[in-house]
């Protein structure tokens, strides 16, 4: 009964039997068996899974559900929602991790039992975890009468990203009353993040705990909620902001080792999970949304056995954590939120540099951070690069700079974060414990570490050069000029009407010779890639007839065991290197990331033929020994052809042909996606297939060069419009 209150979508069934939504609308039309829709809307129904599950192996179209999709769908289709469901499905899965045989006690028997039982279970592992204050309160419902500091006993340990940190939109940030933050005398408007649910509360998740605690057996707890949280990430991702992993372990390791550390907008905690273990670590959370507050939680729980005090809140408005002095708080906080609690505010006691004006929630967020601190504490803010440079914020940046409270500014390469066509700062403070006796700061800018891809910048360059001019800068207090990279600048310099420390306007740029030397470099090698491209200039093209083959499909092909088709992933080890959809349009090199979790990556293979399914371009890639090994990235679709029936390069010419991926390809009211089944390619000879092969392969030979003489001559123009402007190069 309850596994008939979980829905799926029509996206969801082909996911289940493994064809596209086409696939799925066709059944709808030609068989009178095939479920009816028990809700959703006319355009967008949706289905009981269990009916859909019944008559897909009732068709022979599905053998067994697997397990992973079932727990999903169980997750996603929930009555209450997949955010509660994930909730729940953390508390049963922190209770497997912790009290497992407790969790074989109260599972048995039916659904019912499980409901009524489980309560008093949870309350054995989430009263210790989370404190008393969780039993029997829903997230975000306030306890009154209670202290705002947690309860020394709150453990939680750490472990997230929003993939890898998540930020709800700013509109999410619902800002309540309360007493004058900063006072720890006064009660304020914040709760405990996680609550022990009831009976009732749990019965129509029964399926779905039975599913996940299934799933926890083959996976673990902890890499079982990380799945169901990534998919539920992936499939909602307007709905959050995402820190990439490689970001976050940036900020915290410019924070340093630290035993109590704090993120008043932790998302799902990314930032937390980034921080280095430490003995008796202390681990402090909040978020105004009381889900993502609670999923963190969990997450954080399942991960590290640091303590972890999660509350969730209005950071600005309702402090959960007045009287902390940590030793570090990391922060990425909603940008350009102007309904930030100004009016309410005025005379908190956190704006020890000065009022920030109704349109620098971001300067608030720094003051709240410095607030929190320790003296000599440490805080590393993700922040919006005008942040730097704003007018209204002026008088409060010249105080932090006159204080000593500033460090560093580091800009980021575009694409490091969202929103991705922005360069973002990272700022690094320190709460001050002694004025410094010659006070610098810190500018650098690894904007050079920008890549081609989407899958972001060169982490490892951005790290390497970052963290090596912080630590020398750190140690001594002062930095020898890295030009185009790195210096540090007297404060007096930078006091001025404007205070603008945003680090393009104060670089050096690199030695002239030196760019006058790389334009050199990059003309030798255009020219060198133009008479490359020449030679391999295709010959003059013969006409024929029509050839009329007898033909066969993709789908025929796997079928039959000429091929294997496998699909990219939604996870896997974030230290794979991931080929994307945009890499294979490009022709670039794998450049993406995938969310982290225990999924196993399908990894590609040389010779094996990679298709983007999405955009409606005729595309194909044949996978070489450069750059076998990488992740297949979502939106792809890999075959692997049998070499003894099959010719990679064959099979990659004839998909990519036009009329071919037209009657593939079905169409959205914003989108193209291709059917990979229904590609067709001739039945010929192995012979006859290498000899179409070669001329292929030819053709993808001078396609690359075309690509590469287009790169380097818009690297050249670009270097020349540079070098003549700013004088580097002359004109004659």
């Amino acid at each position: 009964m309850q596994d008939n209150a979980t829905e799926v979508t029509a996206a969801g069934i082909a996911r289940l039997a493994g064809v596209g939504r086409a696939a799925v609308s066709n059944w709808r039309r030609r068989h009178a068996d095939f479920p009816k829709p028990v809700g959703g809307t006319e355009t967008s129904p949706s289905f009981a899974l269990a009916e859909v599950e019944a008559w897909l192996r009732h068709q022979g179209k599905l053998a067994e559900v697997p397990l992973r999709e079932r727990v999903w769908q169980q997750l996603a289709g929930h009555p209450e929602g997949p955010v509660t469901a994930l909730t729940h499905a953390g508390s049963v899965l922190l209770l497997i991790h912790d009290r497992p045989t407790v969790w074989l006690e109260v599972s048995a028997g039916s659904d019912e039992r499980l409901a009524a039982m489980l309560p008093g279970a949870l309350e054995q592992v989430i009263t210790p975890r989370f404190g008393e204050a969780a039993r029997g309160r829903r997230p975000g419902q306030v306890n009154a009468g209670a202290s705002v500091t947690t309860p020394p006993s709150v453990h939680t340990p750490s472990s997230v990203h929003r993939p890898s940190s998540v930020h709800t939109p700013a509109s999410v940030h619902t800002p309540s009353t309360s007493d004058r933050p900063g006072d720890p005398s006064k009660t304020v408007n914040s709760a405990l993040a996680v609550h022990v649910p009831s009976g009732p509360e749990l019965l129509p998740s029964a399926p779905l705990l039975r599913g996940a605690a299934e799933l926890a057996a083959e996976m673990g707890a902890r890499q079982t909620f990380e799945f169901l949280l990534g998919r539920h990430l992936d499939a909602n991702p307007r709905q959050y902001t995402l820190t990439p992993a490689e970001l976050a372990r940036l900020m915290a390791d410019l924070a340093g080792p630290a035993r109590t550390v704090l993120d008043p907008a932790c998302g799902t905690g990314a930032l937390l999970r980034a921080v280095p273990a430490r003995p008796d670590q202390e681990l402090y959370a909040q978020d105004s949304a009381a889900d993502l507050a609670a999923l963190t939680a969990f997450r954080l729980a399942l991960h590290t056995p640091a303590a972890v005090r999660a509350a969730d809140g209005d950071s600005l408005r309702a402090d959960a954590h007045p009287a902390l002095r940590a030793d570090v708080v990391l922060c990425h906080p909603p940008f350009n939120e102007r309904n930030w609690g100004h009016d309410e505010l005025a005379y908190d006691p956190r704006w020890e540099y000065g009022f920030p004006a109704r349109t620098e929630s971001e300067l608030a967020w720094v003051q709240h951070a410095l607030a929190r601190l320790r003296d000599g504490g440490t805080a590393v803010l993700l922040m919006p690069p005008a942040a730097a440079s704003r007018r209204s914020g002026r008088r409060i940046r010249a105080d932090l700079l006159r204080r000593g409270a500033l460090r560093a500014v580091v800009a980021l390469p575009v694409g490091a974060a969202p929103p991705y066509n922005i360069p973002l700062h990272v700022w690094v403070l320190r709460r001050p414990d002694k004025a410094p006796a010659q006070p610098e700061v810190l500018l650098a800018d690894a904007g050079q570490f920008a890549t081609e891809g989407r899958g972001g910048p060169d982490w490892q360059a951005v790290r390497d050069a970052v963290l090596d001019a912080w630590r020398a800068f750190d140690r001594a207090g002062t930095l020898a000029e890295r030009p185009g990279l790195a210096r540090s600048v007297p404060v007096i310099e930078l006091l001025d009407d404007d205070v603008d420390f945003s680090p393009a306007r104060h670089l050096p740029p690199p030695a002239a010779a030196d760019g006058a030397e790389q334009l050199t470099d990059v003309r030798t090698r255009l020219g060198e890639t133009l008479r490359l491209t020449t030679e391999l200039t295709p010959p003059p093209a013969r006409s024929a007839e029509p050839a009329r083959w007898p033909l066969t499909t993709v789908g025929e092909l796997a079928r039959g065991g000429a091929l294997v088709m496998r699909t990219g992933g939604n996870g896997g080890h974030t230290r794979v290197p991931v080929l994307t959809d945009h890499d294979v349009l490009a022709g670039t090199a794998p450049s993406g990331s995938l969310p982290e979790s225990e999924d196993e990556a399908v990894l590609t293979e040389p010779g094996d033929v990679v298709v983007p399914v999405l955009g409606g371009g005729a595309v194909a890639r044949v996978i070489d020994d450069a750059t076998g090994g990488a992740a297949l990235g979502r939106n792809l679709v890999l075959l692997r052809p049998d070499p003894t029936a099959l010719d990679p390069w064959f099979l990659a010419g004839f998909l990519r042909g036009t009329a071919n991926n037209r009657q593939a390809s079905s169409y959205a009211s914003t989108a193209t996606r291709l059917d990979v089944r229904r590609l067709q390619l001739p039945r010929l000879p192995l012979d006859e297939q290498r000899r179409y092969g070669a001329r292929f392969r030819a053709l993808d030979e001078f396609e690359r060069a075309l690509r590469h003489a287009s790169r380097l001559g818009e690297q050249l123009v670009r270097g020349m419009y540079d070098g003549l402007t700013d004088g580097t190069v002359t004109p004659d």
